[in-house]
């Protein structure tokens, strides 16, 4: 059994949509995606909080290997990478992932979604949705 401690969830941008796109920065530059607070109360040991993401992406140019990155407090917990293709094959991709932040300090924490580009001369845009969302459980062990 756990007990729930806090939850959060946004959605920056709730549906695909082409006319309110823009273009991921290249590495090392970031695009920030989305940001979420989650409260860890006091005697919450153990615990884990659990990480959702999904970023609506089209490839614009070339094969784009896109960088995601989850960070709480400024401090890279997570990452996965994925291959975006443009014109002549897929365009359009919804990246899911889940990240799992286990034992977390008592206070608050900022958790950040970010993407970056990093193959050179290549081109993907967030086209949406975006959403993030935390959910912060003790845990027996």
């Amino acid at each position: 059994m756990v007990r729930i401690l806090d939850k959060a969830a946004v959605q920056p941008l709730r549906r695909f949509n082409l006319a309110n796109s823009f273009t991921i920065r290249r590495s090392p530059a970031r695009s920030r995606l989305a940001t979420i607070t989650i409260v860890i109360p006091r005697n919450s040991q153990p615990n884990r909080v659990d990480l959702v993401a999904t970023v609506g992406v089209r490839g614009v140019t070339g094969i784009a290997q896109i960088l995601f990155r989850i960070f709480r407090d400024g401090k890279e917990i997570f990452n996965t990478q994925q291959g975006i293709e443009s014109i002549g094959s897929e365009q359009n991709y919804a990246v899911t992932f889940q990240a799992e932040d286990r034992n977390v300090k008592t206070g608050t924490h900022v958790y950040t979604v970010t993407a970056e580009n990093r193959t050179a001369n290549t081109r993907a845009d967030v086209v949406g949705p975006i959403s993030f969302s935390g959910l912060a459980v003790k845990t027996r062990t």
